[in-house]
C-alpha cells in the first residue's frame, strides 16, 4: 500500500525495510525527477516547482500534454513562479541540476544514461506525443532507483504503465492524491497500478521531493 498523506517519511521506502537498529538511508543518491501532467496540470506544476527550492540539485523534466497545433509558452508561465530555471526541452542538450526541461508540444521526450535529451517524433503512444509512459520508462532504464517519479492531475491513464517500469527498476513513485486533483484520472490510474509509494496532496510533494533530493534517506 502507498504512504498516504501525513506517513509520507513515516512508513519508509517501498524496498524491504531494514532490520532492526538499520539505517533506512539509500546507498546511492536520487539523481532525476520526471514529472507527468495533462488537464489541471499548468496550475499543478506551478505549485510543485514553484515551491522547490532555488538548490535543488537535480534535473527535473516534465511531460505535459500541450496543444499540438500552437506553439507553448509554459516555460516562460512556469519561469515567472519558480525560483529553478524552466526551458522547453531541446534535443541534444545535457540536463544541468537545478533546471526543469518540459517537452515541447507533440514531441516525445526522453533521456539517456548520460543526461542528454532526446526529442522523437515517433508514433503516438495511446493517442498521445509527449507521453509521459515513454518518459517514465527512459528515466527506468537510464537511472533505476536514482529516478523519482510524480503523477499529478490530469485525465486519461497516461504515466500508469511507465511508473510500473520505474518501480520495476527501483526507483521511487508519487502520485498526487486525486482529492486534490483537478482532474483525478491519471493519478487514479498510477494508484491502480500498485506501484506507487507515496500519494501526497498537491502541498506536500515538493517538500517531499526536496528532502529525497537532498538527503536520499526517509527520517
Amino acid at each position: 500500500m502507498p504512504c498516504s498523506a501525513g506517513e509520507a517519511y513515516a512508513c519508509g521506502m517501498h524496498t524491504p525495510q531494514p532490520t532492526p537498529g538499520e539505517a533506512d538511508v539509500r546507498t546511492e543518491p536520487y539523481r532525476i525527477v520526471a514529472l507527468a501532467s495533462s488537464a489541471g496540470g499548468v496550475t499543478a506544476l506551478g505549485r510543485v516547482l514553484g515551491e522547490l527550492p532555488s538548490g535543488f540539485g537535480i534535473p527535473v523534466v516534465v511531460v505535459q500534454h500541450l496543444d499540438p497545433r500552437h506553439e507553448t509558452v509554459i516555460a516562460d508561465i512556469l519561469g515567472r513562479r519558480v525560483k529553478l530555471r524552466v526551458v522547453l526541452a531541446q534535443d541534444g542538450v545535457r540536463m544541468q541540476p537545478g533546471s526543469v526541461y518540459i517537452a515541447p508540444p507533440n514531441r516525445h521526450l526522453l533521456v539517456d544514461t548520460n543526461g542528454v535529451l532526446t526529442l522523437s517524433s515517433s508514433e503516438l503512444v495511446h493517442f498521445l506525443r509527449p507521453s509521459a509512459d515513454l518518459l517514465f520508462e527512459s528515466i527506468a532504464g537510464a537511472y533505476g532507483a536514482q529516478a523519482i517519479a510524480c503523477v499529478l492531475t490530469g485525465t486519461g491513464s497516461d504515466g500508469a504503465m511507465g511508473v510500473r517500469a520505474v518501480k520495476d527498476r527501483g526507483g521511487t513513485v508519487i502520485a498526487q492524491d486525486p482529492d486534490s486533483a483537478d482532474f483525478s484520472g491519471m493519478p487514479d490510474a498510477a494508484i491502480k497500478t500498485g506501484a506507487v509509494d507515496f500519494v501526497l496532496p498537491i502541498e506536500e510533494i515538493s517538500g517531499v521531493l526536496t528532502g529525497l533530493a537532498q538527503t536520499g534517506s526517509f527520517p
